[in-house]
Formats: C-alpha cells, structure tokens, sequence
C-alpha cells in the first residue's frame, strides 16, 4: 500500500526516499502500536487493521478485512459513525469521535477514535483511524459527570422525577447496552412505586408500578424486602421471576440486577435496577456502577423527603486529543502531527530534527529517563505520566506511550510517541483531592486528613519526646439556631464560628470539622499542659462570641473535652474517644467549660462495666449457686432453719464469695435480677427438700434497693406462684443495709404486703446501721440478727460485749426474736445463753455446705452438751 500527499494543508512528506521503506515502516509500526488501528474505504469496509484492534473487538482479522464491523457497533452509533466517516471523506479535514464498541464478552467499550482521510493515487478516498480504549477514564468521568449533573439539580430544587430520569439517562447514554429503572418504596414500606423508566416498556412500568415487596417478588421487590443486592442473569429461568417472566418476556428483558437504594441510616428508600435484553452477568465495573447510581438515588430520594440541602462536590474530566512524535533510531524527530503542536505551542519546523528532550520540564530526574529507556529497549513499549514544558514555559502533565518499531531483523528503525494532554484530568484530581480532605462547607480539614495529622503528630511526638492534646469540641445550643432559622442559616452561622476558631490556635495546630457542630482540635508540641489551656480558652471565647446573619444576633457556647498524649498512652482513635469522653463530663458540668480526661476515672468506670457484664453473663450460663448455713436453737438443739448463701462457681476462678461481686453491682439493675434468681433458687430447694421429708425454712438475703423497688410485692407474688406447692411461710427475707432505707413509711407497707403473702422478715447485722432503733420500732420485722462483728469478739472486747448485750435487752423490749451469727465456738454460745439469745448460727455449729450436703448434716448434728446443760435438757450423768 502507497500514499500521497493530496491536500496543501496536510502534513508534510516524511523525508524517507524508497516509498517502499515507508510502507514498510507504516506496516511495522500498524503491527506494534499498543493502540488500535484500522484503514477502511469509502464505503466502510476494512483492508487493515492492526492485532491491538482485533483484539478490542475480540474479532479475527480474517474476519474483519472486507467486511465493516458495524455489528460490533450499538445501533443508535451506527448514524453518528456514518456522519462522521462522510464528513472526513469529503472535507478532507480529521475528526475525534467517541465511539461505544462491543469488546470482549459483549462489555461495552468506550473508545476514541481519529479519523484522518488519503487519497491514493488513484483518486480513491479511505480513511484511517487510530482508536484510543478510553473505558476506564469515561467510567470515572460518568461517575463524576452523575455525581455533578444529579447533585446540581437536587441543590437546585428540582422535582424528583427530573432528578431520577437525569440519573438513568446519564447511564443509559453511557451504557447502550442497559435499560434502567428506579423504584421508590411508598412511605408506608409495603410497596414499590414508578420513579422511572422511560427506555422500559411503558406496558411493563405500569405493571410493576405499586407491586408489593416480599421474597421472589422479581429482583427488585425481592431486593427491597431483603435489602440486599439481587443479581439475576436469566429472568426466564430465576424462581424469583416465576410470577412475572411471562411479563418480561412480553417487554424483551432476559436480565435484571437491581441495588437496594438506602438511606443514610440503612434503611431501604427503593431499588436502582439495570435490565439487558438477554442473559448477562455483571463484570465489577457494573456493580460498582450500580452501588454509585443507588448511592445518588439515595441522596435525591432523601432530599426530597427530608427537605435538606445536600450539597456534594463533583468534577468533570474531559478527555485530551493526542500528540503524535514519530524519531528515527537516534531519536532525532522527522514528522510530528498538529495536534501535538497545538499542546506544545511549537510549529513543526521548530521541532523537526530536534530531539524530544526540548519537551523536558526538569522535573524528572536522569534516572527517570534512564529507567524509560531501558523498558522501551526491553519489552518495546513504555507507558506512563510525563511532565512536560510548553513553548511557552509552562509545565503540563502528559500520559505518554511510546512504541520501538523494529523491521524484520528486529532493529529499531522509528520510535513512535503519543501524547494526551492531561492537565485538566489532573486539575480535577487536585480538586478531588481536596473534596476528599477538607469538609465543603467550612473548608476545614475533615476526618481523613485529621486521622493523618494525628497519626503524624503523635509520632513526631514520640520522636520529639513531649505532648500533644486532643481536644473534641461540640457546640452547646446550635440545634435551636437550625429550627428557629433555618439550615441555611445554621450553615452560614458554621461558617463564621469555624473561622473564629481557627483564628484562635496557634501555629501548625489543626481543627476539622468531623460533623454538624462537633469539630476535633490538634494542639502539638506542648511542654505542659498550660499551654493548651490557653489555646482552649480562646477556643471556648471565640465558639461564645455573638454572630451576625441576616439582621439576627445569634449567640452558642462550647463543651470541650481534652485528653494529653503521651500521659494518655492510647492510639488516636482511643484519643478521639476519651476526648468525646471528656466532652460530655463538660456538658454534664454545665456547658461552656473544658473538661480533661481522667483515665483512672475511665479505667473505674471501664472495670465497672466489665463486673456488670460479667455477672450477666454469670447470670445466663446458671454459674450461681446457694450454699445453705443452719440456723440452730442451742438450748434445745433444735434446727430452726438454714440461710441461703449466693456463691459464683466461676469457670475459671473457681468458687467466688459474694463479697467479691455482690457490692460492685448494688444499685444496678442487674442485682435485682441476681435478688430474683436467690429467691427462686430458694424456693426451687425448698420444694426439693419437702418431697424428701425435709422441712426446712430458708432465710434469703435482700438488698434495701431490691426492697424499696415499687413492684417488689408482686414480684414476689409471681415467685412465690411459680411454686405452687411451696408453703410461703417457709421463705424468710432478711434486710440487708437498713441504713440505706430512705422511706420506712413506704418499706413498712411492702412488709405488711409481704406478710399477708405469708412471707416473714428479718433485720440483718443488727447495730451497724446509724438509726437501727428507728428500724426496730417502725419495720415489721419478728426476728433480729445480731451482727457477727459484734459476736466474734464479745468474749475479748467489753464494748462488743455490751453491744451483744443491749441488743439481746433491745428484742426482748421490742418483743422480737433475736438469733446470733458468727458463733464460731462453745465459749460463744455459753455466753450467748447467759444473755438470753438461742437462736444462733456460725463456724461453730456449721460453715455454709452445698444443698446436697444438708440432709446427711442433718443427721449427725448434735448441740454442745455445755449448751443443753444450761437449758436442763442434757441426760444425767
């Protein structure tokens, strides 16, 4: 094949004398450009094309030369390609055309494609294209083409339906090959109602219009009802389809993939689905299509429901046209194409017998191009980013390739370079960049540059060996500026208090906004604490001054928590948490105020939680049992009783006193679950007892909290009723911490309540609290234990002994039963018996036993003869 130059304005002639060495050259470079290429006639049929096209269209090229590939073409590109290719035929002049091709697996591709024309020399006219696979950046620009273009009409207040039918048009123009829909689930969540669907079958919209969601309700109905992505590739053959295949045959939709559309709290708002003709499966680049189309139904839906202004930043890439820079092996330059001149700014006579070095903007470094030049001698090609420089001055970004073309000995006969221009990619990337730093609206840095900065700054304080504090700061009174003015207004008050406090930190300290009125504090290289407390109180002065907006004086103060690094020796999310923390201990404190982190106070509370949690978890996998203490009259040796002990059986610090557990979770809801399983547990034994002929009453330990609760009377009604065959006589329930009763009026009338249940009472550790004869005198009480601290020494301790004594005296008054705990030997009961008490119990009649162990006690249990002796009821000697 030969070519000649026909047109005055065209390039010029390449200065190679044997045409046939160009056309070798030509042909060689065709097989090597990592670009594809084609030549086709005036009627549209290929006669070349090099491996790299074939390979786009995924055809052979025994297929493809004579025939044209208008099959591997949409049908609605077909007129654009046809418009295009004449236009180039008959003026002579090249066109870029963006062209949307069947690839591989029938993935659309999106290509740009240069059309130039030449006339042979027989005045036959052709064409030659060079196509540039431009899928990925087209993807990234639909995504940001649709994130502007919806977001632009949802801040300007447009309907809806505008809004919805701009989303699938954008990928519908972008995406020939799909038909898509949205459905918006009704207020109610019961059904799918017609967002849109214009490309769909108006018979089939109307169908589907107010179907109700469930399970197998299509895709879409099945998605909103799981709120989960459904992907069907053969609607014919899906179960979820049984009942609406007919239907989607009638519409010609052999596919459906459809994404749940949800709020920013989860919930489903409606579905996005993408229909095909025929079976197809997803590649990733659909599903990410489809999770970022849902993603902005998501924001138009939401605005239209809530009214709120959504603003979102978006840019728009545009594509570059190519610069084309043929050298020969030394790489000297013999032709260069217009385009590359109009980037450059040099005319071609400039350049011609230059080398492409004069491009250079000094920003790579000699091993840069080293390194270029060693993989283009190896593997034939190179690709990658370039600064260049402009006539001009001006330095520009390039997205280069550059190709060896070999002849058949495989020695380098040109180097072949194209260029795009990517300065405005590049623009737009700073811009993106700054979207995904800095927070739109008061233009400080927002949580992913604040978690790098913390992130740097604590390590440059642990090079530096001093402190940095972290401080969360939230706004006290902002929501009432939202409802009394507006959003509007309340985001123009953000703006001014944000730049007010940025005004207030020092040099190198940052603040980001993280959300509505809550904003993070970075404050570095401390030596003390003081030194961002000064910083805090400007912050504090600075977030109370009044605001002007719109006539309106409107006023706020600030709620600051801080916490130091390294004394709070955490990573930085844990320094953001205990700065919330402390945040709201401010608040709580009274607002317009810091606060610092107390970790010792945290580490209480933490250790707190934790007992809490683990007596629940103690409480789900049954790990309490009731050890039983026997209660005897050691005048008559009579067993009057046994008192109920709660023991934790831990899996893996075996058996736990109560003391242990017990005072940790007083007060908590949680102890009076602990309260209930006692006396059911107790209960639960007493019947067990009663079927084997043992009658035994049990005594069970209640809390003052657990007593003053207002339903206590009818909680122990139903536990008594869950025991129907349990005498309630036999339950007794001794008050534990009499001093921590606040209403003895209100604890008398539940005792009186309890009695008429037939349950008894009794005052534990009797003589400790600070008003045990005001107990004594109005608590119903008929028994009253004496303290075991007062036992356990009475034979020691004169004042204990008087104690032991007075409380005897003070039953007898009162005419209550009195019982003694901590008798651990027959020195204590003898002395006990000369005061007048009986009743007794301790380590010296018997230690708390398991219930399996009271029946065989119980037999072999014998008083002290030295106690029977002073009752006259021990056998003569």
């Amino acid at each position: 094949m030969s070519y000649k130059q026909q047109e005055n304005n065209g390039p010029a002639a390449l200065p190679v004398k044997d045409p046939e060495e160009l056309e070798g050259y030509l042909n060689a470079f065709l097989d090597i450009s990592a670009d594809p290429v084609f030549i086709k006639d005036g009627e549209g049929k290929l006669l070349v094309a090099n491996n790299a096209f074939c390979e786009l269209v995924n055809v052979s090229r025994k297929k493809l030369i004579g025939k044209t590939f208008s099959n591997k073409i949409y049908p609605q590109e077909l007129v654009k390609l046809a418009h295009s290719d004449q236009y180039v035929l008959d003026t002579g002049e090249d066109k870029v055309i963006e062209q949307a091709l069947q690839g591989k697996g029938n993935q659309a591709r999106v290509v740009l494609a240069k059309l130039s024309r030449f006339i042979d020399r027989n005045n036959r006219r052709f064409i030659v294209g060079v196509i540039r696979d431009v899928t990925k950046r087209r993807q990234n620009e639909l995504r940001e083409t649709t994130r502007s273009e919806v977001l632009e009409l949802i801040t300007s207040g447009e309907p809806l339906k505008k809004v919805l039918d701009a989303i699938v048009s954008v990928v519908e123009l972008n995406n020939p090959e799909m038909m898509c829909s949205i459905l918006i689930l009704e207020d109610s969540g019961g059904h799918l109602r017609n967002g849109t669907g214009t490309s769909l079958p108006k018979f089939y919209t109307d169908a589907i219009d107010g179907v109700e969601i469930g399970m197998g309700v299509g895709s879409c109905g099945t998605a909103a009802f799981t709120n989960e992505r459904v992907i069907v590739a053969d609607i014919q053959t899906h179960p979820y389809w049984e009942n609406f295949k007919a239907l989607a045959e009638r519409a010609n939709l052999g596919a459906c993939w459809s994404e749940p559309i949800r709020s920013t709290q989860g919930a489903v708002l409606g579905t996005f689905a993408i229909y095909h003709s025929s079976i197809n499966n997803p590649s990733d680049t659909d599903l990410a299509l489809i999770e970022q189309t849902a993603s902005l139904a998501s924001i138009a839906i939401e605005k239209n429901r809530s009214e709120e202004t959504l603003k979102r930043a978006a840019s728009v890439f545009t594509h570059a046209n190519e610069g084309i820079i043929i050298t020969d092996a030394s790489a000297t330059i013999i032709e260069v194409n217009d385009t590359l001149c109009r980037i450059t700014g040099y005319s071609k006579s400039e350049v011609l017998g230059k080398n492409p070095r004069i491009l250079q903007s000094g920003r790579h470094s000699a091993q840069f191009y080293k390194n270029m030049w060693n993989t283009l001698n190896t593997d034939g090609h190179w690709r990658g980013e370039i600064w260049n420089c402009r006539k001009d001055g001006e330095v520009y970004p390039e997205m280069v390739t550059i190709s060896a073309v070999k002849d058949a000995e495989g020695q380098v006969q040109h180097y072949v370079s194209l260029s795009t221009d990517i300065s405005e990619i590049k623009l737009n990337e700073g811009k993106l960049e700054r979207i995904a730093h800095y927070d739109l609206l008061t233009n400080l840095p927002n949580r992913v540059l604040l978690a790098k900065r913390l992130n740097q700054a604590i390590k440059h304080s642990q090079l530096q060996q001093n402190s940095l504090a972290v401080a969360f700061m939230d706004l006290d009174g902002f929501k009432a500026i939202n409802d009394n003015y507006g959003h509007d207004i309340g985001d123009q008050f953000l703006v001014e208090v944000s730049n007010g406090l940025k005004a207030s930190l020092r040099a190198g300290d940052t603040i980001a906004r993280i959300g509505g009125d809550e904003f993070i504090i970075i404050m570095a290289n401390l030596d003390e604490f003081s030194d961002c407390e000064h910083v805090l109180n400007r912050l504090l002065k600075s977030a109370s001054a009044p605001v002007n907006i719109a006539e309106a004086v409107m006023q706020v103060s600030a709620s600051i928590g801080v916490t130091v690094f390294p004394q709070d020796n955490v990573d930085a999310d844990q320094l953001i948490r205990h700065a919330d923390q402390a945040m709201y201990v401010a608040k709580q404190g009274g607002k317009n105020r810091y606060h610092q982190f107390d970790l010792e106070q945290d580490n209480a509370i933490n250790s707190y939680n934790k007992s809490i949690d683990n007596v629940r978890v103690a409480l789900d996998r049954k790990e309490f049992v009731l050890h039983y203490q026997p209660k005897v009259n050691m005048r008559s040796g009579e067993v009057i009783g046994v008192e109920a002990l709660l023991r934790w059986e831990h899996p893996e610090s075996g058996l736990i006193p109560p003391l242990e557990f017990l005072p940790v979770i007083e007060g908590h809801g949680i102890s009076l679950k602990v309260g209930e399983w006692v006396i059911d547990a107790a209960l639960t034994q007493i019947s067990h007892w009663q079927r084997r002929g043992i009658s035994l009453p049990v005594s069970v330990n209640i809390s003052a909290h657990q007593l003053q609760q207002d339903n206590f009377t009818s909680r122990l009604q139903t536990l008594l009723a869950a025991h129907p065959d349990v005498d309630p006589g036999y339950l007794e329930l001794e008050i534990l911490e009499t001093s921590a009763l606040q209403d003895t009026f209100q604890v008398s009338s539940t005792m009186n309540a309890c009695h008429d249940l037939g349950v008894s009472f009794a005052l534990d550790d009797f003589g400790t609290g600070y008003s045990s004869l005001t107990y004594l005198k109005r608590l119903p009480a008929y028994l009253i234990k004496i303290d075991q601290s007062f036992v356990r020494d009475m034979l020691d301790d004169t004042d204990d002994l008087a104690i032991v004594e007075g409380v005897v005296g003070l039953a007898k008054a009162f005419k209550r039963e009195v019982i003694a705990e901590g008798v651990e030997s027959v020195e204590h009961g003898v002395a006990l018996i000369h005061l007048g008490c009986v009743l007794a119990q301790g380590y010296g009649i018997a230690k708390p036993m398991p219930a399996n162990q009271v029946s065989q006690w119980l037999t072999t249990w014998k008083a002290n003869e030295s106690w029977l002796a002073l009752s006259g009821n021990r056998e003569p000697a």
